[in-house]
């Protein structure tokens, strides 16, 4: 069976025909071109997936169904977009316009979600039976996956790891939603930028000043050279960042207990600079660790930028 899955970002459409097991057998991109209207952005995302499929002499009887993970809140019993602020779209009716466009079924799901499930069902988490992957970039998304569907929730909406309140103090960090305290303002690359900057500010003996000569050279990765360089101020700063991020994946655990947790994003790509800490952190905090027969397994994602497209597509495999 043969799925095409589209990737609908703000810069960039991307698209790919993959089998059933996750391997793409063609893809391709074209840019997002935004502001503009639903209509046509999707007048683009038909003109791709034609594109590929007549690139492998493919009709749309032989294509199963069309996924695509779009930015925002996503109803897919009902095709629709309910509002995507990257997208500036609000009601639109995308899975119909597709459809008609395209000819064939078409599955809707949130961008993180999609990519969630790529994970579970292709990449970090095969074979698994649940699954919760968690994106650490400029902000913090992610998607749960339970006995290989998704969980969306009563609006659509649900699986916003980002926005779980870690620290309830008035004084707690504002995050973009509004609130103080959550997760994301905690644990994104974003927040380990601001956590780094602030650590410099407060120590101009920091070793981090010779990777950053200037706060806006500071990126994710500053604070982890800087710590492998022997600076202790960056040191810390790694270790209360760790202790965060900890304390949002083990609150996930808890609710969820699945057999994996996948970390995507930059920061991610520490690999086991990251993992090792983080584990020990997380083990004291997770319900019933100290007698668990199973544990969670915490682990980075394997697909890459492709996960979004491969989620996607297998969105045909999934039943709502």
């Amino acid at each position: 069976m043969i799925y095409l899955g589209v990737d609908l970002g703000g810069t960039n459409i991307k698209a790919a025909l993959v089998e059933e097991d996750g391997r793409i057998l063609r893809e391709g991109s074209r840019p997002t071109r935004l502001p503009r209207p639903a209509e046509a952005v999707c007048d683009d995302i038909a003109g791709l997936c034609r594109e590929l499929m007549k690139e492998e002499k493919l009709g749309t009887a032989d294509v199963a169904c069309v996924g695509v993970g779009c930015p925002g809140t996503v109803d897919d019993t009902t095709g629709m977009v309910l509002y995507s602020n990257n997208l500036d779209w609000a009601d639109f009716a995308m899975g119909d316009y597709l459809h008609k466009a395209l000819g064939m079924p078409v599955r809707l799901a949130n961008d993180a979600n999609a990519a969630a499930l790529g994970e579970a069902l292709a990449g970090c988490a095969k074979g698994a039976q649940s699954a919760v992957v968690i994106t650490l970039g400029t902000g913090v998304g992610g998607g749960v996956v339970l006995d290989g569907k998704l969980l969306t929730g009563y609006t659509g909406a649900a699986a916003e790891p980002g926005h779980m309140a870690i620290d309830g103090s008035a004084d707690a960090p504002l995050c973009t939603c509004g609130r103080r305290g959550c997760f994301e303002a905690f644990a994104s690359a974003t927040a380990l930028i601001r956590q780094t900057r602030e650590a410099m500010q407060a120590h101009p003996e920091s070793g981090l000043w010779k990777l950053a000569p200037t706060l806006e050279e500071v990126t994710g990765r500053t604070v982890f050279d800087a710590r492998d360089a022997g600076d202790p101020v960056a040191a810390q700063v790694v270790d209360n960042y760790i202790g965060y991020l900890a304390a949002g994946v083990a609150n996930l655990i808890n609710i969820f207990f699945p057999q994996v947790v996948g970390l995507s994003g930059g920061i991610a790509n520490q690999g086991e600079a990251l993992l090792v800490p983080l584990r020990a952190k997380v083990e004291p905090l997770v319900f019933g660790a100290a007698h668990a027969h199973k544990k969670t397994t915490i682990t980075t994602c394997t697909l890459g930028y492709r996960a979004g497209v491969i989620g996607a597509a297998l969105l045909g495999r999934t039943t709502r």
